[in-house]
């Protein structure tokens, strides 16, 4: 695209919520995926039903390549997605492929390997006209960023603000190995810590959720860097596994809120019991309690992607959620995805709008 049609259409990088026209998305790929290693930071968002097993698994499969034989079902899904996004009229761009099935080592600790790009929600986050690199909190995605790095250069040079959070460290420091599930969290206040995916965007006004991986000192990293043209309110949920808020409390279009019924807030802020907006639960999912996956991702049916206040899309098979999404004035737009749901994330997780079609304000 050249500049002159950029320039048209206004930044090249700008998205202030979650629900202005989509117009360039940057949507996962599994290319070079590999077993996520086994460390304390996973292990504090793993299901107590699965923890013996998934810790056996790991510790024997982590940073060995993830064969296409595995990622075929998953890939299928997102090229679906793709042709949604762009029947839609929206531009779609794809991260570098790493292979992800290699050592990690830096001065201070070592892994088997890393995980892969399925989610690139969890490392960026656009705010304005300014995109954010997270710092992260798992060793096994330290340098998932580099797949990244092409793009945001080019945004850079089209005229885009382009920042990275401060690289933590990940010494045994930034870890508590003595946490308490549902009482403290496995991230110390050591350094900034936080993922992108922790943090829905209302115009000015941004939600973010203290949780496993987004520790206080990130939190106030993030107001200091923004100053006052943000308003970062902090949450905390009843969840002992607490990772990304995009589960948890989903802002669909102005005065409406997803949430949890099964996470409820600890505290709900003054901004939105004054704000005059619906916090509704959203449906329980169908994905059956006897699938092996259940206690894990029974809640990514609130993981949804809008292209604009009335386009939505969902997992095809939610027909709870669609009939819900429907009953309040919405369009959605069924696609299948549950496949990927082992690799981390929803349609939400799997994409970071690069672009909407919207200006910043206060719907407080």
């Amino acid at each position: 695209m050249s500049d002159e049609v950029n320039a048209a259409k206004g930044p090249v990088v700008n998205s202030w919520n979650e629900w202005d026209p989509l117009e360039e998305v940057i949507v996962g790929i599994l290319d070079g995926a590999a077993a996520l290693t086994w460390e304390v930071a996973f292990e504090a968002v793993t299901a107590k039903e699965h923890l013996d097993r998934s810790r056996k698994y790991h510790r024997a499969h982590g940073g060995k390549r993830i064969e296409k034989l595995h990622t075929a079902p998953a890939l299928r899904e997102l090229k679906e997605l793709v042709a949604i996004l762009e029947g839609e009229g929206v531009e779609v761009r794809r991260p570098d492929p790493i292979d992800h099935a290699r050592p990690l080592v830096t001065p201070l600790w070592a892994t088997q390997g890393g995980n892969c790009q399925a989610n690139p929600r969890d490392v960026l986050i656009v705010l304005g006209n300014e995109i954010l690199e997270a710092p992260m909190a798992w060793r096994s995605r330290y340098f998932e960023f580099l797949a990244y790095r092409k793009l945001c250069k080019e945004y850079f040079r089209k005229g885009a603000r382009w920042r990275a959070a401060p690289k933590p460290a990940m010494s045994e420091r930034a870890y508590d190995y003595d946490w308490k599930p549902g009482e403290t969290y496995v991230t110390t206040e050591f350094e900034p810590l936080f993922d992108a995916a922790d943090m829905a965007r209302c115009g000015k006004d941004i939600f973010i959720q203290r949780s496993h991986v987004t520790n206080d000192f990130g939190i106030e990293w993030l107001r200091a860097h923004y100053g006052d043209q943000f308003t970062f309110h902090r949450l905390e949920f009843d969840d002992y596994r607490a990772i990304h808020i995009d589960a948890t409390f989903v802002p669909l279009r102005p005065g409406l809120a997803l949430t949890n019924p099964d996470r409820p807030m600890k505290e709900v802020p003054d901004v939105l019991k004054k704000g005059g907006w619906d916090l509704v639960e959203a449906p329980r999912s169908t994905l059956p309690e006897s699938h092996p996956w259940y206690h894990s991702f029974r809640w990514l049916s609130m993981n949804m992607l809008n292209i604009d206040e009335k386009r939505i899309i969902v997992e095809a098979s939610e027909e709870p959620t669609i009939a819900f999404l429907k009953d309040h004035g919405f369009e959605p737009i069924p696609c299948r995805f549950r496949n990927n749901y082992k690799f981390g994330g929803s349609f939400h997780c799997a994409t970071v709008d690069v672009r909407r079609r919207g200006t910043l304000q206060s719907y407080f």
